[in-house]
C-alpha cells in the first residue's frame, strides 16, 4: 500500500521542527486534500512523505515520523493500537502551544517578554508534547465543548460529543457515537452507543504498572466518577463511583444465585453485566445486565 503525506513544518530559531501539519494525505484508496501555499518564511519547513506498510509498523525516529501518524490516527485512516508508535515520547520536543502557533521552549520567555513591550496579544495555552487536534483536524460530526481536551491523535468516530470536562488522550478515542464526559486514556477505545459519565476514567498503559489495554463496548456505561483498569464487553454498567481495578474482588452473583469471588480480571472483556457495590455489606458485585443503554439520538446527531 502506498502512503503519501504532503505539509508544512514549523522550525525554531536553531531549525528545530517543531511541529508539522499534513494538509495532504494519501492513504491507499483513501484521501484528504486540501490546497497547497508557497511558504514565505525562513520558519517553515515543506515537508514530503513516501511511505508503505512497513513504515506503519517501525518504531519512530523523528518529530516528522510523529506528526504523520498522530495525523493518520486523528483522519481515521489508521484505529488505535494498530501502528507502532513506540518512541513517540522521545522524538517529541516539550513545546509552547501559543495562539501564534508553536514556539521553542528556549524562545518562549524572549516572545513573551517582547510582546509585552510592544503591546501585542500573546498567550501561552500549553506547555507539553501534544498540541490539541482542531489546531491540526477539524472532525466530522464531532462535537467538543473544550478542544484543549482533545489531543491530537485522538480517533473520534462520528457522533461523538466530548463535554467540556471530557478528555480524550492520543491513541486513543471512539469507534460511533458517543456521550464523553470523563477521561479516555491513551490507547483505550470506546464503542458505538457509549455513554462516559461526568469524572469518570479508564486506566491507562503509559504509567503506573498497568499493562492492560482497556477498551469499552457498545451500549455501556461508566457512571460519574466511575472507572474501570479491565476491558468492558457490550452491554455493561459500572454504577456510579465505583472504581474496578484488576485486582478488585468481585463477587459474580448469576441468575440461579450461585456466587463466586473472582479477581476482576478474570471477568475482562465479559458483556452483559452491571457492577454495583452493596451498601450494607461493601461487596463489589457483577451481576446480569437486563438493561440496554442508549443515547439521546438528537445530542449525537452532529451535523
Amino acid at each position: 500500500m502506498d502512503i503519501f503525506g504532503y505539509g508544512v513544518a514549523n522550525k525554531s530559531k536553531s531549525g528545530e521542527i517543531l511541529d508539522v501539519h499534513f494538509s495532504s494525505i494519501f492513504f491507499g484508496n483513501k484521501k484528504i486534500e486540501l490546497p497547497k501555499y508557497k511558504i514565505n518564511s525562513d520558519s517553515k519547513q515543506i515537508i514530503e512523505l513516501n511511505w508503505n506498510q512497513k513504515n506503519l509498523e517501525m518504531p519512530i525516529e523523528n518529530v516528522i515520523d510523529s506528526y504523520f501518524k498522530l495525523h493518520l490516527l486523528s483522519n481515521k485512516f489508521v484505529l488505535p493500537n494498530t501502528i507502532n508508535l513506540d518512541g513517540l515520547f522521545s522524538s517529541l520536543p516539550n513545546v509552547a502551544w501559543t495562539n501564534i502557533g508553536p514556539v521553542s521552549i528556549a524562545e518562549i520567555e524572549d516572545n513573551l517578554n517582547l510582546a509585552k513591550y510592544e503591546s501585542r496579544d500573546f498567550y501561552i495555552k500549553s506547555l507539553d508534547k501534544f498540541p490539541c487536534l482542531t489546531d491540526y483536524i477539524v472532525p466530522k460530526k464531532v462535537r467538543i465543548a473544550d478542544s484543549r481536551r482533545v489531543r491530537l491523535g485522538a480517533y473520534l468516530g462520528e457522533g461523538t460529543t466530548v463535554m467540556h470536562e471530557g478528555f480524550v488522550n492520543f491513541n486513543a478515542g471512539t469507534l460511533g457515537k458517543a456521550m464523553i464526559e470523563g477521561r479516555i486514556s491513551a490507547g483505550v477505545i470506546i464503542g458505538n452507543n457509549s455513554d462516559m459519565g461526568g469524572g469518570s476514567s479508564t486506566m491507562g498503559t503509559l504509567s503506573g504498572g498497568n499493562e492492560n489495554v482497556i477498551s469499552v463496548g457498545e451500549n455501556c456505561l461508566l457512571g460519574a466518577n466511575s472507572g474501570t483498569g479491565i476491558s468492558l464487553g457490550n452491554n455493561c454498567i459500572v454504577e456510579a463511583g465505583l472504581y474496578i481495578t484488576a485486582g478488585t474482588k468481585i463477587t459474580r452473583i448469576n441468575n440461579n444465585k450461585d456466587e463466586k469471588v473472582l479477581k476482576a480480571i478474570e471477568l475482562s472483556g465479559e458483556s452483559n453485566l452491571i457492577y454495583i457495590r452493596d451498601s450494607v455489606s461493601g461487596k463489589v458485585i457483577a451481576k446480569n445486565n437486563e438493561k440496554r443503554s442508549s443515547l439521546n439520538e438528537t445530542l449525537h446527531k452532529n451535523d
